[in-house]
């Protein structure tokens, strides 16, 4: 390595970061998913655009010498590295196990429709779409993986946009999710592994198998356990943080990601599941998330999908079939997949729609199965640019579908189940617990079939499955109940505010806490939408902190959220 070799490499991080993150802002900015922002970078400054039109300035920026090439492709391998710890983190596997009922039904009809539907519509490809008809039977396991495996990180994107990811509908679709990804990236890898080691023996296949089973059990009990346990000796320690633990959690993927090589296993892989393990740790803070998120999807993840317009021209491999054969069928299959889950549950009507389109968006998930499958020649240039644009395509139409489907519920105005009575400022509490009890205490005056201390156990509960704080020093405690009559909201104003481990870090000021029948499900997420939509809005927050008295607030309230229920009618 020379002097030239760090001038160059400096020179393509600095475009290429920069360009993508800034391009990105602007795709988020009209609800777009920045993955379209940052592939649509590489492929201008890739082979596709800089390369056939402006050759020189290409071949100077992308020399062909390999060690240049490999600087930059072990920084888009630790993007992608990244990208799968960070995953894991959203991951909350033992909440997701807790509501095994409807989840793992919706998680198992989305993993068992698209991968048979998947691998039959896959078996019709033409063979020019193979590298190798030998291997056409693992092509289309590769390509049925490909069309199952759903967006988390798009979905979740998505729900935290329309604010319904702290609801107890987004709480299912994630916990669905949650099981669809490590089923779906299991059979991948296990998949994966037959392919790349074809040539062993039978006896070595199965020593693999029971492995890789092996380590993907033992991380997700005994690896959970310690995850838990040595992040809270972080804190026990006092030791610096956010800092610590991020670097405990990286050292935790990179030996995962190790094992899991070794074992047969892909070292994606190993990522994901060190995620998971350090996710589940209740110890480790929101704000510590946030952190880990908003440097992986800041640096890394850029750098990874910036990375994979760089690879091949995609004009000369672009073959608009397999583009709408991985648009089309992915969409269809994982939509039908969900829809026969909920189908199989009791939930309402009004949730069912909902819940199908938010599996969904192929996006990442999909693109990164790709890039794997393209490096070890298991598909063709051909097959890849179909997975990636298919892929973008399922991840852009995600969002307005979801919109547009929420959008077709029968309205209703949030402010006919507040009460004046039902504000209480100022609310002078030490901690959580106490700033629910008081609030349980006013809605128990407002529903006599409920006593303040059921109230207040039922909404803890629900606490420890997901917590309820947003940004901004907002926190939204909810819970359904059987036999409410109809929807209760009581708000209190804290001044000094109230640890909510929300993930900005803030404390909570504003504090309302919810409670619905429990078969109105419905209701609880216009609700939440509503309150979330009206107290991002500064002024708003701004207006009820300088509130004199309970009398002032209610004004406050009344116009906010007549105006919005307005706005939700045109």
């Amino acid at each position: 390595m020379n002097e030239q070799h760090i001038f160059v490499f400096l020179l393509q991080l600095f475009i290429l970061l920069g360009a993508a993150r800034f391009l990105g802002e602007v795709f988020t900015r009209f609800r777009q998913p920045a993955l379209t922002a940052e592939i649509l970078v590489g492929v201008c400054f890739g082979p596709t655009i800089l390369g056939r039109f402006f050759p020189q300035i290409h071949g100077f920026i992308f020399p062909s010498d390999p060690m240049q090439r490999h600087m930059f492709e072990t920084v888009a391998w630790l993007g992608a590295f990244f990208f799968l710890l960070e995953t894991g983190l959203e991951i909350d596997f033992s909440s997701a196990w807790r509501r095994r009922g409807d989840a793992l039904k919706i998680a198992l009809t989305d993993i068992i429709v698209p991968m048979v539907l998947g691998f039959a519509c896959a078996w019709f490809l033409p063979n020019s779409y193979l590298v190798s008809v030998d291997n056409k039977l693992m092509f289309c396991f590769f390509m049925a993986t490909a069309l199952t495996i759903s967006a988390m990180p798009i979905t979740a994107r998505a729900l935290h946009d329309l604010h319904l990811k702290k609801t107890d509908l987004g709480f299912l679709i994630m916990s669905a999710l949650s099981v669809n990804d490590v089923i779906g990236w299991l059979v991948f890898t296990v998949v994966f592994g037959f392919f790349i080691q074809s040539g062993a023996r039978h006896d070595q296949m199965g020593i693999m198998i029971a492995m890789a089973v092996a380590f993907v059990v033992l991380c997700l009990t005994g690896g959970r356990v310690f995850s838990n346990w040595a992040i809270n000796r972080i804190r026990t320690l006092k030791l610096p943080e956010p800092s610590s633990s991020l670097t405990f959690i990286f050292l935790l993927g990179l030996l995962c990601g190790a094992v899991a090589q070794k074992v047969g296993l892909h070292a994606l892989f190993g990522f994901l599941l060190a995620g998971i393990m350090a996710g589940e740790a209740k110890a480790l803070s929101e704000k510590t998330r946030q952190t880990i998120s908003q440097m992986v999807y800041a640096v890394f993840v850029p750098i990874f999908f910036v990375s994979i317009g760089l690879k091949m021209d995609f004009l000369a491999y672009f073959d608009p079939v397999i583009v709408l054969f991985v648009a089309v069928i992915g969409i269809s299959l994982r939509f039908l997949g969900a829809w026969i889950g909920v189908s199989l549950c009791r939930i309402p009507k009004t949730n069912r729609l909902t819940i199908a389109i938010a599996h969904t968006p192929g996006g990442m998930m999909e693109i990164v199965m790709g890039l794997l499958a393209l490096d070890f020649k298991l598909i063709t240039p051909t097959v890849f640019v179909g997975i990636v644009f298919g892929a973008l395509i399922t991840a852009i139409v995600m969002g307005p579908w979801l919109a547009w489907g929420l959008g077709r519920r029968k309205q209703v105005s949030v402010f006919e189940f507040f009460s004046r009575r039902g504000i209480i400022i100022p609310l002078k509490v030490e901690n959580r617990e106490e700033a629910l009890r008081v609030l349980a205490q006013a809605a128990a005056q407002e529903d006599d079939l409920y006593d303040d201390e059921l109230i207040v156990h039922t909404v803890l509960e629900r606490e420890q499955m997901m917590g309820t704080a947003i940004e901004e020093g907002v926190a939204l405690p909810h819970a359904r109940l059987a036999g409410l009559r109809k929807p209760v909201i009581i708000f209190g104003r804290s001044l000094s505010g109230v640890d909510w481990n929300s993930p900005d870090g803030k404390p909570s000021n504003f504090i309302f806490l919810i409670l619905t029948p429990d078969n109105d499900d419905a209701v609880q997420v216009q609700i939440l939408q509503a309150i979330a939509r009206v107290m991002q809005d500064p002024a708003n927050r701004q207006a009820v902190l300088n509130a004199r008295d309970a009398s002032q607030a209610w004004d406050i309230f009344q116009s906010a959220f007549t105006q919005l229920y307005v706005e939700r009618l045109k």
